[in-house]
């Protein structure tokens, strides 16, 4: 605004500047208008144009705005308070208040009022005028620091309201992040320690039950440590992990990029080693085109999709005691299609994410927050299906950019 304030006010000096000089004293008179000419257009200019490096030169030392009002005066002297340089010595009371608050406003427009009044007596001599446009000029004056003041009060205040509010959102953001983190912390501990220590204490309770047997078997004894071990290494692996995410860089570790990431074949892989271990019949429905390769997907949103397929496998196995499960993959255009359904008992009536989170249990709503962050449809239910749980996600397909055509 201070900027905008001298910009006004060198337009001013200039138009006015010519009958300064046309109206000044042959001698002393014109060198004086002629100087006080150069130091405001220079002044004005230098201020309008690189306020913030001068600026702050004049926020500390207010006798500078002082000395550009005596060389004011010697304007206003010469070309007369009925030209434009009254516009210009309403602009100091201005600028101060803008600049110095309301002391500096009262001092300068009390400063400048008195120069008015000097001047307009000094040339209006013997010519008896009205009080009223005698006091104009200095009125405006009075005004015109007035509103600086209380501009500069408004834009302080307007300031600190800006700067709690970027606060307040800087805040909620971290919030939110911190929130955001906690919720994948918890996903990932419970697609992979959380079920892999789970493995482990049922190994462990059924060596237990063989250890204790009349007859035990040394050799049933034997595998089921090994499977205990196996496990145990597994849970270790996996937290491992888990660490390794928690101190990687994105900066300077970037993600791997989708083709990195063989989702349809670990997809594949998973669900033929989920039918060995828990021995449920797993049936895979793959595009006539298979196996061509699939449109790429980003690295976060194969890794989605592969931990939604987990969960949902597992979830076959361990809740629904379904005895088959099919897994269907189609493509539609740009929508990618992925659909797991069991026969088994299906969802209890009146089944919701937020009774779920109340009894403890967590995956059903990692599955739809992975799916959110996926940017992809999860729907749970039974779908067109007589019986049993369907977990179908409509993934939306990256659109391959543009080519541009090359003019041979």
């Amino acid at each position: 605004m201070c900027r905008q304030v001298f910009g006004f006010r060198l337009a001013m000096i200039v138009v006015s500047a010519p009958a300064a000089l046309l109206n000044a004293a042959p001698g002393l008179g014109v060198r004086l208008a002629g100087a006080a000419v150069v130091v405001t257009v220079m002044v004005s200019y230098v201020l309008f144009r690189d306020w913030e490096r001068f600026g702050p030169l004049l926020l500390r030392h207010p006798s500078l705005l002082a000395a550009d009002t005596l060389f004011g005066s010697f304007l206003l002297v010469s070309a007369g308070p009925d030209t434009t340089l009254a516009y210009v010595s309403v602009c100091t009371p201005l600028l101060a208040g803008l600049v110095y608050s309301w002391r500096g406003a009262a001092c300068f427009a009390s400063l400048q009022a008195l120069i008015l009044l000097v001047v307009h007596t000094a040339l209006k001599a013997g010519r008896p005028e009205p009080v009223a446009e005698a006091l104009l000029l200095p009125g405006l004056c009075v005004i015109a620091g007035a509103m600086g003041s209380t501009l500069r009060n408004l834009m302080l205040r307007f300031g600190a309201a800006t700067e709690a509010l970027t606060t307040a959102r800087a805040r909620l953001a971290a919030a939110e992040a911190v929130s955001a983190e906690r919720a994948r912390l918890a996903r990932e501990m419970h697609d992979s320690v959380a079920k892999t220590l789970y493995g482990v204490a049922l190994a462990a309770d059924g060596l237990a039950a063989t250890a204790s047997a009349g007859a035990p078997d040394p050799a049933r004894i034997r595998r089921q440590a090994e499977l205990v071990s196996r496990s145990a290494r597994r849970a270790a692996a996996e937290s491992r992990e888990l660490l390794a995410d928690l101190r990687r860089d994105p900066e300077r570790d970037p993600e791997r990029a989708p083709e990195e990431i063989p989702l349809w074949r670990l997809l594949a892989h998973r669900t033929r080693e989920f039918g060995r271990r828990t021995g449920l019949e797993v049936t895979c429905h793959w595009p006539a085109h298979h196996p061509a390769p699939f449109p790429a997907l980003p690295a976060p949103v194969a890794r989605h999709v592969l931990a939604i397929a987990t969960e949902a496998l597992e979830n076959a196995h361990r809740h629904a005691r379904a005895g088959r499960v099919d897994v269907r993959v189609t493509l539609d255009g740009h929508l990618l299609g992925l659909a797991i359904h069991d026969d088994g008992t299906g969802l209890p009536p009146g089944t919701t994410l937020e009774r779920l989170r109340e009894q403890g249990h967590f995956g059903m709503l990692g599955m739809v927050e992975r799916a959110a962050q996926a940017g992809a449809r999860i729907r749970i239910g039974r779908g067109t299906h007589d019986r049993g749980t369907e977990v179908r996600l409509d993934i939306p397909l990256p659109r391959p950019a543009p080519r541009t055509p090359v003019n041979p």
